[in-house]
C-alpha cells in the first residue's frame, strides 16, 4: 500500500539554474527508483525567506507530490540531510483531504492557464 506525501526543499541560493535543476532531478529520479511514484511537482523559484538560514536571505523552493511504501521517507529525509545543497525541507503524508484539496487546486490553476492562452 502506497502512501500519498507532499515534500517541499529549499536549494541553496548560490548554485546556477543548472545546478538547481541537477538538484531536483536527482531527487525525482530517488523518488523513482526507490518505487516512488510522482504524482505533481511545482517549481516554485528563488524566495526571500523570513530569516536568515545558514546565513542566507533566498533560497529554491520545490514542491513534490508523491505516492511510495511507509518506510521511504525516512530514507529520503536521510539524502535530504546529506546533501549540502539543501537548506530545509518539510515531508508529510497527505490524508484524504488534502489529496483532494491539492487536486482541486491544480485543476483551477490549469483552467485559469486555459482561459489565459485562449484569451491572447
Amino acid at each position: 500500500m502506497l502512501n500519498q506525501y507532499e515534500t517541499v526543499f529549499i536549494i541553496t541560493p548560490v548554485l546556477s539554474e543548472t545546478q538547481v535543476k541537477e538538484a531536483v532531478k536527482r531527487y525525482l529520479d530517488y523518488i523513482r527508483d526507490n518505487g516512488g511514484e510522482i504524482v505533481h511537482e511545482e517549481n516554485w523559484g528563488l524566495r526571500k525567506f523570513a530569516y536568515p538560514i545558514q546565513k542566507k536571505t533566498t533560497g529554491f523552493y520545490h514542491l513534490v507530490e508523491f505516492k511510495a511504501p511507509g518506510d521511504f521517507v525516512e530514507k529520503l529525509e536521510t539524502q535530504y540531510r546529506r546533501d549540502e545543497r539543501i537548506i530545509r525541507f518539510l515531508t508529510f503524508r497527505m490524508d484524504k483531504h488534502a489529496i483532494a484539496f491539492a487536486e482541486k487546486k491544480r485543476n483551477v490553476k490549469q483552467d485559469q492557464q486555459q482561459e489565459q492562452s485562449q484569451n491572447q
